[in-house]
């Protein structure tokens, strides 16, 4: 099979850092605050003098029985990650003979499936990006679906997830912004399905993406088909510890709380695009699907007035029109800085 073209290749390892230069008020990644909660920093700090030893299995048990019991799934349906990417580049593992990917969505997936030979097919959903009427092939054995999906925020019903089922099928259903969504009305996270596959990620909201922190959920055999070519250790004692610490009731309940936040700030976000006269993709995740006229016009603006934005035009389905921001409590510098670049 031919190689990915490297154009392409690249345009889908774009990822929203590069665009967030040192002192700009960075909008361009997704991660909620600049620094974790401080219980947290202290807790991954007591566990420093642990690093000359190798991480230990109570560790790993003791953040594994944390997801379970924050799931409410057995501990043999859960794999701890070196944050919800690692699952992904763990998909070809599944000896997947066609995938879907349904687009636009984070483009990690396609790029591992790809790189292993596997052929990927882009199921596009046309604006709002609702699920209805996509059209999956009936032969792909793996179909990937972002709830709530990147970078468009929408959020799928359940109902519409599981029609994705079929026999011989996987659905790998990304749900790394779920815990941003108050309440989680269309999780899978909790539901015991033998060919569905969810892949959750603690490092947005928890702000470790420089630990990367994460867990698939799914059936015991499938999940022993997906790390089958793990290393000894996969996971450090820092991330082991996050886990365990970010999945313990408090920190549910603690993001919980901090997803209502981000809901009230979104909405005053969109609200305040809106009455620029720029659309809006309807969403609920932490961060906002706009269009402009001219997208990398506005970009480069922004960038000049040290304010950093996730170019669109990287993702399948995506066009030069979009943009996406992060929800920030300084949402109103955008919403002048673009104002002021509008005709």
């Amino acid at each position: 099979m031919a190689s990915p073209d490297p154009t392409l290749r690249a345009a889908a390892r774009y990822h929203g850092d590069q665009a967030a230069e040192p002192g700009m008020l960075d909008f361009a990644v997704n991660v909620r605050d600049t620094r974790p909660p401080q219980w947290l920093v202290e807790r991954l700090a007591a566990r420093l003098p642990d690093l000359a030893r190798y991480p230990a299995a109570a560790d790993e048990r003791a953040a594994i029985e944390a997801v379970a019991a924050r799931h409410r799934r057995a501990a043999d349906e859960v794999m701890l990650l070196a944050g919800a990417a690692e699952g992904f580049a763990l998909l070809p593992n599944l000896s997947t003979r066609l995938a879907a990917t349904i687009v636009p969505s984070f483009t990690e997936p396609q790029v591992a499936l790809a790189a292993a030979g596997i052929p990927v097919r882009h199921v596009v959903l046309a604006p709002p990006f609702g699920l209805a009427g996509a059209s999956v092939p009936d032969d792909a054995d793996t179909v990937v679906v972002g709830n709530p999906t990147n970078p468009t925020a929408v959020l799928h019903a359940r109902e519409q997830i599981l029609a994705l089922r079929r026999p011989g099928r996987i659905v790998v259903v990304d749900e790394a912004f779920a815990d941003s969504v108050p309440g989680e009305p269309e999780s899978l996270a909790g539901a015991s399905l033998p060919d569905v596959l969810v892949l959750r990620s603690l490092t947005k909201s928890w702000s470790l993406a420089g630990l990367r922190v994460g867990y698939a959920l799914g059936a015991p055999d499938v999940l022993a088909r997906l790390g089958c070519s793990r290393p000894h250790w996969p996971l450090g004692t820092l991330q082991l510890t996050a886990i365990a610490a970010c999945c313990a009731p408090g920190a549910v309940a603690e993001a919980a709380a901090g997803a209502q936040r981000l809901a009230e700030l979104r909405s005053q976000m969109a609200a305040g695009l809106e009455s620029l006269g720029l659309d809006v993709v309807d969403g609920r995740a932490p961060f906002v699907l706009f269009s402009v006229p001219d997208a990398e016009l506005m970009r480069k603006h922004l960038h000049a007035k040290g304010i950093a934005v996730r170019r669109c035009d990287t993702f399948v389905g995506l066009d030069g029109r979009y943009l996406r921001a992060a929800v920030r409590p300084e949402w109103p510098v955008l919403i002048e800085a673009i104002a002021g670049a509008l005709p």
